[in-house]
């Protein structure tokens, strides 16, 4: 009877964790993010001129509400929707293939997303009245290709659609493409700087434009793939239990597939190649609330969120006024936390 009582209460707080802890923490940095650079804001500045800029209010000091509204808000406001983007389509694809390992880089799809957006750079490819839409377009288009040719060819290879198979394919397809990058890059005289900083991850030009895009594309593929919580939970006891219960995997596949292509298609193009958030969130989350995706998801996409504030921050105060590659800050990160798991798991802590 106690043990049960205690079960319900970890439960309870597991529940209050992800609806509560994650969101909060994820306010409470956006806020610190934007009061800290090489210009530093107090919080009570800070929060006053967000308040006063939301309000419609007149600002006392227009130098640093400048600095807070117009220049790191949406800055920070896309490194929360990118990171959001990419936890939660990590933590959906581990779910879906049932293996830790399993997000958006190691599967190639953002590594097809980046040469999709190379591509639009190197060839100067625009949309009428989108000048950085082609980037955005190209990137999604070519991470669900990506994605399609992974999973075409691990099921010609093996029917069962082994998650060894789909993640050996996915570190081949990735070098694969990393080459036509690089040839690419060779060939990109005038834009070589550039491209490579982009592929490195760099919010240093995010603006307004960028976060409306990540919002909208997030609003649509991360309430898709939270919808599918539930299926996802029957997906980690086996396809096979899922349609004995009446879900239709090939629809919830297709579902969770297309809503991640796009997630990571979108944020490749705003941020460029930005590692581990989508391998490194999910697990950090997945202890506090544990495996349930129907409380796995939405804690994934706060969590991923303040994460990927925070490295921002790291990746513009450690050597300011030098700014470092996020992607750089988020590999040191992950590498690290992976690093501690194999070595815990290896001495049976």
């Amino acid at each position: 009877m106690a043990h049960a009582r205690q079960r319900r209460g970890e439960r309870g707080l597991a529940r209050w964790a992800g609806q509560l802890v994650f969101p909060a923490l994820a306010l409470v940095v956006m806020v610190v993010a934007v009061s800290l650079g090489s210009v530093s804001v107090p919080l009570g500045q800070t929060v006053e001129a967000l308040w006063r800029a939301a309000t419609g209010q007149p600002q006392p000091d227009r130098m640093i509400a400048s600095i807070i509204v117009s220049t790191r808000l949406p800055r920070v406001i896309c490194a929360a929707l990118i990171g959001a983007g990419l936890s939660v389509g990590g933590a959906a694809m581990q779910g879906l293939l049932k293996n830790p390992l399993a997000d958006g880089s190691t599967l190639g799809v953002s590594g097809g997303a980046a040469l999709g957006a190379v591509v639009a750079i190197a060839f100067g490819l625009t949309l009428p009245g989108l000048p950085f839409g082609s980037v955005m377009v190209m990137a999604m288009v070519f991470a669900f290709l990506s994605l399609v040719i992974i999973m075409g060819l691990a099921y010609r290879l093996d029917n069962s659609l082994s998650t060894n198979t789909i993640i050996l394919l996915g570190v081949i397809f990735s070098m694969f493409v990393s080459s036509i990058v690089s040839l690419l890059i060779t060939f990109s005289d005038d834009k070589i700087h550039s491209i490579t900083f982009w592929l490195m991850g760099s919010l240093a030009g995010a603006n307004l434009n960028q976060a409306l895009a990540l919002a909208g594309v997030l609003a649509v593929g991360a309430t898709a793939i939270v919808a599918c919580g539930r299926e996802l939970n029957a997906f980690a006891v086996g396809e096979d239990n899922a349609r004995q219960v009446g879900i239709d995997v090939r629809r919830i596949k297709v579902v969770v597939l297309v809503s991640v292509s796009a997630l990571i298609g979108v944020c490749v193009a705003v941020g460029g190649s930005i590692a581990f958030v989508g391998l490194v969130t999910p697990h950090m989350v997945r202890l506090l609330v544990g495996p349930n995706h129907r409380r796995l998801l939405p804690a994934s996409l706060f969590g991923g969120a303040a994460f990927l504030m925070l490295a921002d921050l790291v990746a513009r105060t450690v050597l300011s006024p030098r700014e470092l590659p996020i992607g750089v800050v988020t590999s040191f990160i992950g590498a690290i936390f992976f690093l501690t798991i194999f070595w815990r798991a290896r001495k049976g802590v």
